[in-house]
């Protein structure tokens, strides 16, 4: 049933362990990997517990198993098996319903999918737009969020972008449901999506989160051919032609942290670095593990809506690692990163010595466009006056 469900390489293990021995997992409890994919491989049925959920499909294991072993998908196989006979974990199965339901994981308003972009106004696809945006629904719904989206749309139309979206019409790429053990709510909404963008024949479709990147690119057999880049390429290019001119120092020291999905799953690590570098005042500092050796944030495979101990997030792990190489700024390119990382920001008290910033909020600084109203303020000891710390994340993975 494993190999029906799309967990076709079970018979590629050999149970060598090292998919155990580089997981993330390892420095916060006894997770292995391997355990469970020895168990599917004698179809004993020993994945109904906590062990099947704690995956985050970082990628680590696909990036070191010697034999190319698609783990992850095994381990989606077995969660698809999991989410058909209706045993998901409680959080994860609110936050698939309500996919479903509204097209969205975080229980928003399909009308209000758009309220973010009231301040620049919305703009539908036309022919003329030169790029279709695509809204991460975390950008969409969640308040911290929403503060880098609205950022982007002004960068946007500083840059003299054409852009357009599907209005309320877009829905989740269905990437919850895809690593979560919902098959059938994510075949649904790619085919939705795929029919709702190919109408549009846009000429190049930007992403807004690592993980649409990677349905879009990699899954939605319908949209190949069409070129599919993240918003990291985009500020990246329009920098290169001149388009956006970032100009006023910004003096801090800033470390930038590789979302899983943009750095192992797809390969993008230099183009965030070639923005913040361009950026006037920033020193770019390396965080201990980096590109390829990044630690995952804790929020991939529907970790987002866990509910997991201080002691054991991946994401306060992260925090101490910027504050060890005297990051003043932590920067990524994921709203998942900025979630999970804000809230554990808070959740360790390291405010008033660090922020973290989507990596469009730090170049948004650098360039003179007037005040950016959503654009939090860094830290005190950034701005060298008192501020009040960035709003919290309100989603899962707590």
């Amino acid at each position: 049933m494993i190999v029906e469900n799309g967990g076709q390489a079970l018979d590629d293990c050999y149970q060598c362990g090292t998919c155990s021995s580089v997981c993330p997992w390892g420095d916060f409890r006894d997770f292995r990997l391997r355990n469970l994919i020895r168990l599917a491989q004698f179809g004993i049925e020993g994945y109904e517990g906590e062990d099947l959920w704690n995956c985050t499909t970082c990628g680590m294991c696909l990036e070191r198993c010697p034999r190319g072993v698609k783990t992850i998908d095994i381990v989606r196989s077995i969660r698809n098996i999991m989410g058909e006979a209706g045993t998901l974990p409680p959080l994860l199965q609110s936050a698939l319903s309500g996919l479903a339901g509204n097209g969205n994981p975080w229980a928003g308003d399909p009308d209000k999918r758009t309220a973010w972009a009231s301040e620049v106004g919305l703009r539908p696809h036309t022919e003329e737009s030169e790029i279709l945006l695509y809204t991460c629904c975390t950008h969409a719904y969640d308040p911290r969020n929403i503060k880098a989206q609205r950022t982007l749309a002004r960068l946007l139309e500083k840059a003299g972008v054409k852009w357009g979206s599907l209005g309320n019409q877009e829905k989740c790429c269905g990437d919850p449901a895809h690593k979560g053990g919902r098959a059938d709510v994510y075949q649904s909404l790619r085919d939705e999506n795929t029919q709702q963008i190919r109408g549009l024949a846009p000429k190049k479709i930007v992403v807004t989160s690592p993980h649409c990147l990677e349905n879009f690119k990699k899954n939605y057999e319908g949209l190949k051919g069409v070129e599919v880049i993240h918003v990291a390429e985009l500020l990246r290019d329009l920098i290169r032609d001149g388009r956006l001119k970032p100009e006023k120092p910004v003096k801090a020291r800033v470390a930038y942290h590789d979302p899983c999905y943009l750095g192992r799953h797809n390969g993008i690590y230099d183009a965030p670095r070639e923005v913040l570098k361009a950026i006037p005042g920033v020193e770019l500092v390396e965080l201990s593990r980096h590109h390829e050796d990044s630690l995952c944030c804790g929020g991939g495979g529907g970790r987002m809506w866990s509910d997991t101990p201080v002691a054991e997030r991946f994401s306060v792990q992260r925090i101490n690692d910027a504050c060890a190489v005297g990051a003043q700024s932590l920067a990524t390119a994921c709203p998942y990163c900025v979630l999970m990382l804000t809230d554990s920001l808070g959740t360790v008290g390291k405010q008033d010595v660090l922020e973290v910033v989507d990596l469009g909020e730090l170049l948004a600084r650098s360039i003179d466009m007037g005040t950016l109203e959503g654009s939090p303020n860094p830290p005190a000891m950034v701005r060298g006056e008192q501020s009040s710390p960035a709003p919290h994340a309100t989603g899962g993975g707590r």
